[in-house]
């Protein structure tokens, strides 16, 4: 089977974020880009379930020039090749969709792989858009494997269930879990806690770099089409309050029910 997963270029998560004096967007000196986390959880259940349905993974990814390093990861995960969706505009999730509905027309995966959501933005549509553009069923937040059990026959087999055209997935819900059915093709979207993704082996790395990338350019997919969301400004959080030192349990539960209004 052809899975078709996607990788987004996102800030590292581990840096701290400066956004720009006229809140217009963050500063970008000294940042550091890696893979989306939610995109390497899909790329890793991507790679177990072609590992035992047979077949081949191929990575899109949309974003500037620069993004080819990320798609460069996913290939040295074990990815087949990969798909680069160029522009150095910032796309919101319809225009992302159509962008990936285009490439999906043409690759005709039987199962498409999204993380949930990407961690710069925290929209977490694209998914659910792209299988409504489609016309495919969709299983989101792809979390837990119910049968089984052990981190090694998931890692043989992949959390998700692909059999008789359909794939099976379970996901977390209020007050238990669901198991999903959707027949093929299909859109799932992951959760932190499917799996755990694998690192790059330095053999993997070295084949990461002759692999293919395709190059496609987003106005030839989209034309001109304008985005239906635009971020106006940004700032950051209010900073927090010093905490304080009381005397007293007494002290206490006065401040709680006078000052905080919490009793």
């Amino acid at each position: 089977m052809k899975i078709l997963v996607t990788v987004k270029r996102v800030e590292d998560p581990e840096i701290g974020i400066k956004i720009k004096s006229d809140g217009s967007g963050i500063e970008t000196d000294q940042m550091k880009y890696v893979v989306n986390p939610f995109d390497e959880i899909a790329v890793e259940e991507a790679l177990r379930t072609r590992d035992a349905q047979g077949g081949e993974v191929v990575v899109v990814s949309l974003g500037v020039e620069d993004a080819a390093h990320q798609i460069r990861t996913a290939l040295a995960m074990g990815a087949d090749r990969g798909v680069h969706i160029v522009t150095d505009v910032v796309c919101d999730p319809w225009v992302s969709a159509d962008a990936l509905a285009k490439v999906i027309d043409d690759e005709k995966p039987d199962l498409v792989l999204l993380g949930k959501q990407a961690v710069d933005d925290d929209m977490g549509q694209v998914g659910s858009i792209l299988a409504a553009k489609l016309g495919w069923g969709q299983a989101t937040f792809a979390s837990k494997e119910a049968s089984l059990e052990s981190e090694e026959e998931k890692a043989k087999t992949g959390a998700l269930q692909v059999a008789d055209g359909a794939v099976e997935v379970v996901r977390e819900v209020d007050g238990g879990i669901e198991t999903l059915r959707v027949k093929l093709p299909a859109v799932v979207t992951t959760e932190l806690r499917l799996n755990v993704p694998r690192y790059a082996s330095l053999p993997g790395i070295m084949k990461a770099k002759k692999k293919e990338i395709k190059k496609l350019t987003l106005s030839d997919l989209v034309g001109d089409a304008a985005p239906r969301v635009k971020v106006l400004k940004m700032e950051p959080p209010p900073q927090r309050k010093a905490g304080e030192i009381v005397p007293d349990v007494a002290t206490l539960v006065d401040k709680l029910r006078n000052e905080a209004k919490v009793l």
